[in-house]
């Protein structure tokens, strides 16, 4: 269940600027801890420190921050990062809206606390209540494209993994309002794909997948067919990948 954020809009004839009251996630979101990560965020926080959270798609990286947005009373502002993203998308830029020229803030400051604006010749200080935090996928990085030292040793990092089989069978009965044995099913279904990492898969079926096959499930999808389009599909584009997938499918229903 995606977390409900307040929707206002405020926007000034001359400027466009963060409403930052946008941002705050009013519902509590479901997040199982895995060990004492809620704490080293807290006290991370409380500290001001940079924080990187590592670990495969899918495994709970973005539920855990927007758990600890909503727990901390914090708005929580999300910029996706790709090879197009600029500096000013994170910056600001000057806008044409109708006949004025107007400058709309990004999102965006260094782990120093402060941001140069160059364009306005401003030096912005951080809100006291500012962290910045990034969610990092190891597996996706080439040399070429990796974290540079440099930038790696400016964050404390908390390392994610897939959940434990009884945490994951609990996740997925919650978000998904199945019974125990389909969620069980569903988490063997899990356990046994991330084996096929030894064989040549690229990455294990995330939580987030068997998630989206239960909810199929939920709604009278029939368990092969749901795991087909949620997990088999959108795993692999190899056949014989997708066959060794499709036969523990039906070992399990």
């Amino acid at each position: 269940m995606r977390a409900e954020l307040k929707q206002t809009s405020k926007e000034s004839t001359a400027q466009k600027a963060i409403a930052i009251e946008d941002y705050h996630i009013i519902n509590e979101p479901f997040y199982l801890p895995a060990g004492d990560e809620n704490n080293i965020f807290e006290v991370a926080y409380s500290l001001k420190l940079p924080i990187m959270l590592k670990g495969p798609t899918g495994c709970g990286k973005t539920r855990f921050l927007e758990y600890m947005a909503w727990k901390l009373s914090l708005p929580l502002v999300t910029v996706a990062c790709h090879e197009d993203l600029t500096a000013s998308d994170l910056v600001g830029r000057y806008l044409l809206k109708g006949e004025q020229t107007i400058w709309s803030d990004g999102p965006l400051t260094d782990d120093r606390r402060i941001l140069p604006q160059e364009k306005r010749s401003l030096l912005l200080e951080a809100h006291p209540n500012f962290v910045l935090v990034i969610s990092y996928n190891p597996g996706y990085q080439s040399v070429m494209k990796d974290l540079k030292h440099s930038t790696r040793q400016r964050f404390v990092a908390l390392e994610f993994t897939h959940p434990s089989a009884d945490n994951e069978r609990i996740i997925i009965m919650k978000e998904t309002g199945v019974n125990e044995d389909m969620a069980d099913r569903l988490v063997r279904i899990g356990e046994m794909v991330r084996n096929l990492r030894q064989h040549g898969l690229e990455e294990g079926v995330s939580t987030r997948l068997l998630v989206y096959a239960a909810r199929l499930i939920s709604r009278g999808i029939s368990p092969p067919k749901a795991c087909e389009v949620a997990v088999i599909r959108s795993m692999t584009d190899d056949r014989e990948m997708q066959e060794a997938i499709a036969e523990i499918v039906s070992g399990i229903f």
